[in-house]
């Protein structure tokens, strides 16, 4: 397949890479400059999509995706697919789908799961919205990209599965996370607290695969100083997404609203921005009721 790759980032530059080293014909265009094994690199956007059979996009936002979009639509084949894997507002999604249906276009929102190890593993997981057709142009590149990818329904269906998906893990790491400070604060052992909630109804992913604690469950970010896996500030990004889209469909989400605002707090006015989304733990270690 001719493949144009836009945005060559941390998740982007592996994906693409992943994409050449499988043997398709990959043209990136990042704003910055950037070198990705076995890819060809072009001048702007526009051409990176100039007789591509699919345009994959990985941008920061909804607003930059569209104006990108009215950059590339324009230089697309129609029956192209653009697939772009961005995480952004569920109206931005659907107004890009509306743009590639009107010229002729096949159009998928699929935003990930898996992070930049999962990006450069090939281990994403994709969450996707649009056609049929359109989903099956993209699946065997998806396949390449990932380990998995789920049809969750048309335009828009791929970014609210990513919304709410992350709405829950914002809320339930901020619970493992007070937890375990609750837990120290009344001498429970930390070993111990995992080994119960672990195996009992408090079970979760941010307990027992990506535990907040260091040295307790499979090895994770709270191992290696909370560098991050998925940054506060992505996570920060998704809920206040989550919160927006809430808003638009006027649906009543507390605790999602309540855990933008604490990511908030620690992102924007304590010392979460650059560490891992897990570095909840230390911040209520140091906090005493209020």
């Amino acid at each position: 397949m001719k493949i144009g790759f836009i945005g060559l980032g941390n998740m982007g530059g592996p994906m693409a890479a992943n994409l050449a080293k499988a043997g398709h014909e990959v043209t990136g265009f990042d704003m910055a400059e950037v070198s990705i094994e076995g890819v060809t690199l072009a001048s702007s956007g526009a051409e990176a999509a100039t007789g591509a059979d699919v345009v994959i996009t990985m941008l920061p936002n909804g607003q930059i995706l569209r104006a990108v979009a009215a950059d590339i639509i324009p230089a697309m084949n129609a029956g192209a697919a653009l697939v772009d894997c961005s995480t952004v507002d569920v109206d931005s999604a659907r107004a890009v789908a509306e743009q590639c249906a009107a010229a002729g276009l096949l159009s998928v929102d699929a935003p990930v799961s898996g992070g930049i190890g999962g990006a450069a593993g090939g281990t994403l997981t994709f969450m996707a919205g649009g056609s049929a057709d359109a989903f099956a142009k993209a699946e065997p590149l998806f396949d390449i990209m990932g380990q998995k990818a789920v049809h969750c329904g048309e335009a828009g269906a791929g970014q609210a599965a990513k919304i709410c998906n992350n709405m829950i893990l914002g809320v339930t790491m901020i619970a493992t996370c007070e937890a375990f400070a609750l837990a120290d604060k009344l001498g429970l052992d930390r070993q111990k607290m995992f080994d119960v909630v672990s195996t009992s109804s408090g079970y979760s992913w941010t307990m027992n695969a990506y535990c907040p604690a260091p040295g307790v469950g499979p090895q994770s970010p709270a191992d290696n100083d909370y560098k991050p896996g998925f940054a506060s500030e992505l996570m920060l990004k998704d809920l206040r997404l989550s919160q927006q889209a809430a808003e638009s469909a006027d649906a009543d989400t507390p605790m999602g609203q309540l855990a933008q605002d604490l990511y908030a707090q620690f992102v924007e006015n304590e010392d979460g921005t650059g560490t891992d989304f897990s570095s909840m733990l230390p911040r209520f270690e140091k906090r005493s009721r209020q």
